[in-house]
């Protein structure tokens, strides 16, 4: 088998074979295939497309090309939650504690931030002496006696995928959504869950631009986990704003603590119960979802979602005190108000900007070797829909920075104002199963 007719088939229309794409996968992944020959797959795959098939296969070889974990001694069904990533998405830090305390068993492969978007590996780090990193035996064990762990990829899982995804990323092949499904999926499958809900994201501040970009990208991901014998279901949630009010590292760690108190906002608390009455549902520990709604908003009342996240730190190393305490979070050295030049409605947050500034501001990494800035962010007083008056404070920069004036500017430019008044959004707008 040669890769130059491999090439050549997908760039004349074909459908590549289960022995194809294997043999690409296997062949990329051990070096005997140079990067220019994967380059000019990964494009003509952008231009030709891939059919459900192709695509799963490519996911299944990109999943066997490391390390899978075997989840089947954890007593029950193992849930995941993916999100494609998000401006001030903290999610898991919330909703894994909640389902857990529901009686479900969660397990979760979490990525860093690059960019601007935040990873959950790095709010967990801005928790004193949280460790990210178990083996497989102590993140199944973790799983088994209090139901929740969430730990880094370990270099043996998807090989094929951390390869495959920095070529992309540097010869203009990411947006082909079998490449971005697969990537996706293979990651998730060989971590082992038996269900999966994944959170596709879309607006300015995601990487799918547009519902029906994000639909499409959610359906090929479901049909991919069913075809893999997992039960996989995705909400489409929007992005056009950040989720919440916090974006940054121990900001978000304090919103989600106060979510777990009942003091959260309003679209990051339905985005829990929505999710979690799906998640318990997975689990089966519910039969509807409304049932599902009712008990993730008793691990809330009851404060049972607060403790499982104090145990869930305590468990990986953390100092659970934060959690009880979140004042002992330090604050930046800089906390400036971000003001209204006028008065109106807010229309549109641009999420994209938000996320970028609070990386200038120290809060997030160009390059995966950056240092982050735990303090460092933006804390939203409005949100699209409010109403605002001019001089009021539109949000205010947390930031150890000096020097970044512009950024302020930059930040305030990302909120857009008009005087009629404006519709608030709902936050799921879609879910797939």
């Amino acid at each position: 088998m040669r890769m130059v007719d491999i090439i050549e088939k997908k760039r004349d229309g074909g459908t590549l074979t289960k022995e194809e794409i294997h043999f690409f996968v296997k062949g990329y992944s051990d070096g005997t295939i140079p990067d220019y020959q994967a380059s000019a797959l990964c494009m003509a795959i952008v231009f030709r497309g891939m059919d459900e098939i192709e695509t799963a296969e490519l996911t299944d070889a990109m999943m066997h090309s490391g390390d899978t974990i075997d989840l089947s001694s954890v007593d029950g069904v193992v849930i995941d939650k993916h999100s494609t990533g998000g401006v001030g998405d903290k999610t898991s830090l919330a909703l894994g504690p909640l389902v857990a305390a529901c009686g479900a068993k969660l397990g979760k492969m979490s990525g860093r931030g690059l960019g601007h978007t935040g990873g959950t590996l790095d709010k967990m780090e801005s928790i004193p002496g949280m460790k990210i990193f178990l083996s497989e035996k102590e993140f199944i064990d973790q799983i088994n006696k209090i139901g929740i762990s969430i730990i880094g990829q370990t270099k043996e899982i998807d090989p094929a995928d951390k390869k495959l995804y920095a070529l992309r990323d540097v010869t203009g092949t990411v947006p082909a959504i079998p490449l971005i499904a697969s990537s996706i999926m293979s990651k998730k499958l060989a971590a082992g869950s038996q269900a999966i809900l994944l959170d596709v994201k879309f607006g300015d501040g995601a990487f799918m631009k547009t519902l029906d970009s994000a639909r499409e990208l959610a359906n090929e991901m479901v049909k991919i986990g069913k075809r893999m014998g997992r039960d996989t279901r995705a909400v489409l949630t929007d992005m056009d704003q950040p989720l919440g009010l916090a974006v940054g590292n121990s900001l978000e760690v304090k919103e989600a603590i106060a979510t777990l108190k009942g003091e959260g906002p309003e679209d990051f608390n339905e985005l829990c119960l929505s999710c979690g009455s799906i998640l318990l549902q997975q689990a089966k520990i519910v039969y509807d979802l409304e049932e599902g709604r009712k008990m993730i908003q008793k691990a809330i009342d009851d404060g049972s979602g607060l403790r499982k996240l104090a145990e869930f730190v305590k468990a990986q190393g953390g100092d659970p005190n934060y959690i009880l305490h979140p004042e002992l979070f330090p604050l930046a050295k800089h906390i400036v108000p971000i003001y209204s030049e006028r008065s109106g409605y807010i229309r549109h947050i641009d999420s994209l900007s938000i996320g970028l500034s609070s990386m200038k501001l120290g809060g997030g990494r160009e390059k995966i070797s950056d240092a982050i800035d735990y303090d460092a962010g933006i804390l939203l007083c409005k949100k699209v829909g409010h109403r605002v008056e001019k001089g009021e404070i539109l949000c205010y920069a947390h930031t150890n920075k000096e020097g970044v004036e512009s950024v302020f500017q930059q930040i305030k430019d990302s909120f857009h104002i008009q005087n009629e008044k404006v519709e608030i959004p709902p936050i799921v707008h879609d879910y797939l199963h």
